[in-house]
């Protein structure tokens, strides 16, 4: 037989034994009460709710009485128990309040002014003065307010629970009582000062104070604004009413958050008002206006979409509330309206703690900031426009943009569910212990009692769930729900014609998120979409999301073209826009990359199949050169007697992995020494390739062996393992004639090896060229092209001079005849390292040719500061302090024979011959002057070593850099900053002795 313990556990009790307990304790009347029985089963958490009522029966046991008589009053305050422990240790420490859900008073919604009477009556105020003062600002007082304040809300959730009043409704009543809270807080301000009268002092209700949609537990945004009281007796100039006012303000937000023996009511924000914690607390109208027209932000104006008059001087408030909103609605018109959009976007997603995303009901993702910021944004585009739009609350306005066409009806329907269900979560979560949070519990007993509170019986824990997930997904749809979707009815013929948006409608969308061509997205997307094939219909299925990343990336305009582009050229291909569509990270990159590269854009014209490893960081990861040679080599064997043809398979190879480097590049997966070495190995196996085709075609068209060793040193960036994009291929050419083989026939033949090669690499092709340039050579562009090893040491014995010992110091084999390579590099050693040393006058040589580089090379006009080369600080200060020091001592100090910057630098550390601090200085200059120009390179699709002068363009390159996009500024302070230093060192390392 079933004990009752069993029973109550059946019914729905956690803990069938305390119940019992519990209910014997009422008494015997309780224990049989089938109706008291029946509506604690039918609580959120019966346990809960049975522990408060047991707690208020012994303060004040006629309570179970009243519950047999009023079955509302039963049904109210048990629903309250159940969801809310607060509000039943508050209704156990004031016995009477439970009174308030009694009677037909207790489903009567009470108005504005009887809220506000309510609680200036509660702090001892004549609710009827037209400035109320306290009876004092005693401790007493403040807990009077409290629990006034509590007893109201008391009566708002029994009639929040039991269904009687809309979610609308609640937050509205909660606005008004927080209103009512304010005007009593400002009432017992007043009455420490007894000169108040002398200051009109308004307070402005922001955030979802002002929109009349607060929440159970929130803090309280303001906003003050005050003016000197004209005609008072004891009348006061501006200043000293402002003063006034700040102390009435300050005694106002003490009212309220100062703790007390019945708790805080909340905190009072004022951190909404112009210059933010850092400006004046209060500030007259004319204040607010001065700031507002010079200095506010787009942010600003978004946040006094919601401002309205909540206590004090209500005319005043009026006039504060209807100046701004003049400037509101002209807020999108803004010059950096769409930087200061993208700005709110990403302080929305910072505020998301560490592990708290996916249970965050507010700033999580699909959380409700998200909604809220994509109606304001929506109003602030088209609000200026259609007055209709003009609304505080987010589902009013959702409503208007809906109605106006805007939105479509199915996807504002949608939206206003997700948003009135989280909303009525995130209500339940603060009323179950009266505390400000946004996150949805873990325990499986929370859960529950969440599940039940929204009528879900049979499985409250996955039904909850289920039904939250589901409504976060929909919100986090929300971009492509309310910003993308509708610019694809604008342009494409589609049948849902409720979500169709003008053309005028759909470009100042489309302004808004940063496209700098409106008119021509609308063309693209048109393209892309209009029509009834597969293609089109999954382009109008991507595309939504796709132009929400496109407006994130630095140039949407780019992004877009880019995209109808390699769309156009890969869009019949099965595989393309299918990858696309179940890969959600291949799309969002390529929607990067397309939106910050014209280098990356190029190069996927031209390899569009490249499309599909962008979606793995390990696919980006750099190749083995063993791999990429390996690899080339069989590209040219498979285009025997076919030079052209085999060169350009091996640039097609070099082209994919271009690709492949740059996009690894701009997402952060390499850095820059990274990027340098790979560019250097991808320059030799293509090299290497293309000469093995060279001396294909030589010996084919002769009909015989070569006759000599050919083989190719690197010199430059490319010798010291420091290519970047735009860079080309510093060269020297060495043949060794084999045994029998005359030396002019020899080199006659190396020669056109030599010229082969570089036409070869030279022919026009759909991808970055590779020029080679042998201008290093002995003599430079007057001397032979080609020279014997032979050769080379008589020229370096008898006319060597500083400029090449210096230029052979990043001398190194590239390709061809590896033997032959390394014979010439050790017939270069003893100038490039020299065992004593060079000579006082060839430091002086060398400090005159830099000297004369700086005058004579800098492109006439630039600025100097600003160019990465030859500009003070830049690569050629860094590298010539790095050579300079390796000529002096390499000779006698091994570990500086290096052909790379940053390692001889490091090594000169270990030698004693520089210090740590100014190697990390140089350093610092050098990777970034050559990540910028890599940058100028990846952004505009062409090599310069100068920061562009425009403005636009500078942007784009700090947001490839990483840059935020108002961080263009910061990113050239930055570049001066570490070249200045540079400078510094290198004025002292290079120049001094």
């Amino acid at each position: 037989m079933q004990t009752t313990a069993g029973r109550l556990a059946r019914l729905g009790f956690a803990d069938g034994a305390r119940a019992e307990r519990l209910l014997d304790e009422l008494g015997p009347e309780a224990v049989g009460d089938l109706d008291l029985l029946s509506s604690l089963v039918a609580a959120a958490d019966p346990d809960l709710a049975l522990t408060s009522l047991n707690r208020l029966a012994e303060q004040d046991p006629s309570v179970l009485g009243a519950l047999r008589a009023d079955p509302g009053l039963r049904e109210r305050l048990i629903g309250v128990f159940g969801v809310s422990a607060a509000l039943g240790d508050h209704v156990v420490r004031h016995p009477d309040h439970w009174r308030l859900l009694g009677g037909s008073a207790a489903v009567e919604r009470p108005t504005q002014g009887e809220l506000r009477a309510e609680l200036l009556l509660a702090v001892g105020a004549e609710p009827d003065e037209p400035e109320p003062r306290a009876a004092d600002a005693s401790t007493a007082t403040l807990s009077a307010l409290r629990a006034a304040y509590r007893g109201r809300l008391l009566h708002l959730a029994a009639r929040d629970v039991t269904g009687v009043v809309s979610l609308s409704g609640v937050t509205a009543e909660l606005s008004d009582l927080a209103g009512a809270a304010l005007e009593a807080g400002l009432a017992i301000a007043r009455s420490e000062h007894p000169e108040a009268g002398a200051v009109r002092l308004a307070v402005i209700g922001m955030g979802k104070c002002g929109a009349r949609e607060l929440n159970y537990i929130s803090d309280v945004d303001v906003i003050f604004v005050a003016e000197p009281r004209e005609g008072a007796d004891d009348s006061l100039d501006e200043h000293a009413a402002i003063k006034l006012a700040t102390r009435l303000a300050q005694g106002m937000m003490r009212a309220c958050s100062t703790s007390t023996p019945e708790g805080a009511l909340w905190e009072v924000d004022a951190a909404l008002r112009p210059e933010g914690k850092a400006g004046p607390l209060v500030r007259t109208l004319a204040s607010h206006l001065a700031y507002y027209r010079r200095w506010a932000k787009t942010w600003e104006f978004q946040a006094l979409l919601k401002a309205r008059p909540v206590a004090g001087d209500a005319e005043l408030g009026q006039q504060y509330v209807a100046a701004m909103n003049e400037m509101v609605w002209q807020a999108a018109t803004r010059d950096r309206f769409v930087e200061d959009v993208q700005a709110m976007r990403r302080r929305v997603e910072a505020h998301v703690r560490s592990g708290e995303a996916d249970r965050q009901l507010k700033l999580g993702p699909g959380g409700l900031r998200d909604i809220e910021f994509a109606v304001q944004l929506l109003q602030l585009v088209h609000g200026r426009l259609d007055p209709l739009l003009r609304r505080r609350a987010t589902l009013p306005a959702l409503g208007a943009l809906s109605r106006g066409g805007y939105v479509g009806r199915d996807d504002a329907k949608a939206l206003a569910e997700a948003y009135t269900f989280l909303r009525q979560v995130e209500h339940l979560i603060q009323l179950h212990r009266l505390r400000r949070t946004h996150v949805v519990p873990e325990g499986n007993a929370d859960l529950r009692r969440l599940g039940r509170s929204l009528g879900m019986t049979a499985d409250p824990v996955g039904e909850f769930t289920t039904r939250w997930r589901r409504h976060a997904m929909e919100a986090r749809r929300l971009h492509e729900k309310l910003f993308y979707r509708p610019l694809l009815q604008a342009v494409a013929r589609l049948p849902e014609s409720e979500d169709r948006l003008s053309t005028a409608a759909a470009k100042a969308r489309l302004e808004a998120l940063g496209y700098a061509d409106p008119g021509g997205a609308l063309r693209h997307i048109s393209a892309l979409t209009s029509g009834v094939s597969r293609r089109a219909a999954i382009q109008r299925t991507l595309l939504p999301v796709m132009l929400g990343w496109f407006a994130d990336a630095p140039d949407p305009d780019a992004g877009l073209l880019g995209f109808r582009q390699v769309s156009d050229k890969l869009g019949s291909t099965p595989w393309y826009l299918r990858l696309l569509r179940d890969e959600t990270a291949v799309a969002s990159r390529l929607a990067r990359m397309l939106g910050t590269s014209r280098y990356v854009t190029g190069l996927l014209m031209n390899a569009p199949e490249a499309v599909a490893m962008l979606g793995s960081d390990t696919e980006l990861a750099p190749r083995p050169v063993e791999t990429l040679l390996s690899e080339a080599r069989t590209v040219v064997a498979r285009h025997p007697g076919d030079a052209e043809g085999a060169v350009a398979a091996v640039r097609a190879l070099r082209r994919r992995e271009l690709l492949r480097t740059a996009v690894a590049d701009l997402s952060g997966i390499i850095g820059i020494e990274e990027v340098g070495q790979t560019l250097s190995n991808l320059n030799d196996v293509t090299i290497q390739a293309a000469l093995d085709a060279a001396i294909d075609k030589v010996e084919m068209e002769r009909r015989t062996p070569l006759g000599t060793r050919f083989a190719v040193i690197a010199m430059g960036r490319l010798g010291g393992i420091e290519s970047s994009y735009g860079s080309d291929a510093d060269v020297m050419f060495v043949h060794s004639p084999l045994e029998g083989v005359p030396e002019r026939q020899a080199t006659e033949t190396a020669f056109e090896v030599a010229n082969e090669l570089r036409r070869l690499l030279a022919l026009p092709a759909p991808d970055p060229p590779l020029l080679i340039d042998p201008g290093l050579r002995p003599e430079g562009k007057a001397g032979p092209l080609v020279r014997t090893l032979a050769s080379y040491a008589a020229y370096y014995e008898r006319w060597s001079s500083p400029w090449e010992s210096q230029a052979l110091l990043r001398a190194r084999f590239s390709a061809g005849d590896a033997e032959l390579g390394v014979g010439l590099l050790h017939l270069a050693d003893p100038l490039r390292y020299p065992e004593e040393g060079i000579s006082d006058a060839a430091v002086l040589e060398i400090r005159r040719l830099k000297a004369r580089m700086e005058a004579e090379r800098l492109p006439r006009g630039a600025d100097p500061a600003l160019h990465t080369k030859l500009g003070p600080g830049g690569l050629s200060d860094v590298e010539w302090v790095a050579q300079l020091i390796q000529l002096r001592h390499a000779g006698a100090r091994p570990a500086l024979r290096t052909t790379r910057t940053l390692e001889a630098l490091s090594a000169a550390v270990t030698e004693g011959l520089l210090s740590e601090a100014d190697e990390a200085v140089l350093a610092e200059a050098w990777r970034f002057a050559s990540r910028i120009r890599d940058a100028i390179v990846a952004v505009r699709g062409r090599a310069s070593d100068a920061i562009p002068v425009d403005a636009r363009e500078r942007t784009l390159i700090a947001r490839a850099l990483g840059y935020p996009p108002e961080g263009t500024e910061d990113f050239v302070d930055d570049y001066r900053r570490a070249t200045r230093r540079a400078r510094r060192v290198v004025e002292r390392v290079f120049y001094e002795d």
